[in-house]
């Protein structure tokens, strides 16, 4: 290797980015990181975007995969060591229905249970062998799923459920709160609830909920990405921002590229490169639906009618089943719903930091067509309204962000797609086209470890550090 030569380049700095550059960095190789934006992070930044003293992430806040992703696990002493505090709120997940109703989810897997009545066994039996070995099933999940599984039998008693639709899961459930709670967890998706691999979705985030209560970092996610940056550096490695990157051209000569950006955005910069195979694959990538989300700056706490979604890091605002189902079915039909299932989260409620004494933070967004320009920040209102009487009595400021700014704050937000592509089942065993090795791209020396390769969307680092051990076996068959 030449002296100039790097081992390694990555270009993006979310998540995945440089949850890649950590693992080839701690393997000893050199590596540099390039970051378009002016400070790092991808979808992990927090930034007053309503008034002075109001601190909001512009994306990712709740922590779902941090207790179980095998990249946080592998570096949670780096985290311990630079003062990454996870803040657990009481109630992971409040789910309101009509009147003062709600169901519950905490990591107290029986009084979860209990609490939604005659399903309370149902739900249990459901959970309880999944959640005994969570560790290993989230290995599993978080990995590209054409490898062996590393708990085989929770695996295969997951699959058989997760591969159902939402539709068929809720059947199993009579209550309307025990419904309600299977429809939000699965409308995480981003797909029409009788599509098939949505109850995979919300099994597992309901298995992540019970496992680590869904926390929030202290001060914000911001502070997440600071330290795996100060890792890095520590390191050796070097973090450049303000330096996008159009050409293969303007990087530095090195023995891999990583690409932690859109499929779509690395075929253009590595260009004739890949194969027209690769390319034409790319092209047939199908985007996910995109978000249109809203923050407020707020005098007081949201004014729920029940008490316990007062408590809540999450709360999902949306009904009852069958109008979640609804809404997300107009969303895959190209539609905006007229009441949306909206995710709301009140990140103040665990971190006080988030805001002045007394006041906090909050943001919701709704699924809407990808590219949608309809602004839809009355309609969330409304929403939140409908089960929080007196809410915008309480709003001191907004910002809304529509799918086009989204795109423009993070270029891998492709027409508001915040999760690298969609989740349908076909992508989530071919992403982002048909590669037996999802980051290999079939030319030497160039990768992908974005959201676009598997497990998809989310704050896991799963996608760069499965790519970051592609590369170190490739380059030690090449030395």
């Amino acid at each position: 290797m030449s002296p100039t030569q790097l081992d390694a380049v990555v270009v993006g700095s979310g998540p995945n980015g440089l949850a890649a550059a950590l693992v080839l960095a701690r393997a000893g190789m050199n590596v540099e990181v390039f970051e378009g934006a002016p400070t790092p992070g991808g979808g992990c930044r927090t930034a007053e975007l309503t008034l002075p003293g109001f601190r909001h992430d512009t994306c990712s806040t709740i922590q779902s995969m941090a207790s179980l992703s095998p990249f946080f696990r592998e570096f949670e002493e780096v985290l311990t060591r630079r003062h990454v505090r996870l803040r657990v709120p009481d109630v992971a997940l409040a789910h309101p229905l009509d009147g003062d109703r709600a169901a519950v989810l905490t990591t107290d897997l029986d009084a979860t249970a209990q609490q939604l009545g005659v399903d309370a066994a149902t739900y249990a039996k459901l959970m309880k062998p999944l959640l005994e070995n969570a560790p290993a099933l989230a290995a599993s999940i978080l990995a590209p799923l054409r490898r062996p599984p590393t708990a085989p039998v929770t695996m295969m008693r997951f699959g058989v459920r997760g591969v159902l639709p939402a539709t068929r899961l809720a059947k199993q459930f009579k209550t309307e709160e025990a419904r309600a709670l299977m429809a939000g967890l699965c409308g995480h998706s981003m797909l029409p609830l009788e599509d098939s691999l949505t109850s995979a979705i919300g099994l597992f985030l309901a298995v992540t909920a019970h496992a680590g209560g869904w926390p929030v970092i202290e001060g914000g996610s911001n502070v997440l990405v600071d330290a795996l940056v100060d890792e890095l550096e520590e390191l050796g490695a070097r973090v450049n921002v303000a330096r996008p990157i159009s050409h293969l051209s303007q990087l530095p000569s090195a023995r891999a590229v990583l690409f932690d950006t859109s499929a779509p955005a690395m075929v253009r910069i590595v260009g004739d490169r890949l194969s027209s195979r690769y390319r034409a694959g790319v092209a047939r990538f199908q985007r996910g639906p995109g978000v249109f989300k809203v923050d407020w700056a707020l005098s007081g706490p949201v004014p729920w009618r029940n008490a316990d979604c007062r408590r809540a890091g999450t709360v999902h605002v949306g009904g009852t089943f069958e109008e979640i189902a609804r809404s997300e079915s107009e969303v895959g039909l190209g539609r905006h719903a007229e009441r949306p299932f909206c995710l709301v989260v009140q990140a103040s409620v665990a971190d006080v930091a988030r805001a002045p004494s007394g006041q906090h933070t909050l943001w919701a967004y709704c699924h809407v067509p990808n590219g949608s320009t309809l602004d839809m920040t009355t309609t969330i209102e409304e929403q939140i309204e409908r089960f929080a009487p007196g809410f915008r009595d309480v709003i001191l400021a907004r910002t809304s962000t529509s799918n086009a700014l989204a795109e423009q704050h993070n270029p891998n937000y492709l027409g508001g797609d915040i999760t690298g592509g969609a989740g349908t089942l076909r992508q989530m065993v071919f992403r982002p086209t048909v590669q037996w090795n999802p980051y290999r791209t079939g030319a030497k020396g160039i990768y992908l470890c974005s959201a676009s390769t598997p497990p998809g969307g989310g704050v896991h680092g799963m996608c760069g550090w499965g790519a970051a051990h592609t590369v170190l076996r490739d380059l030690k068959r090449h030395d």
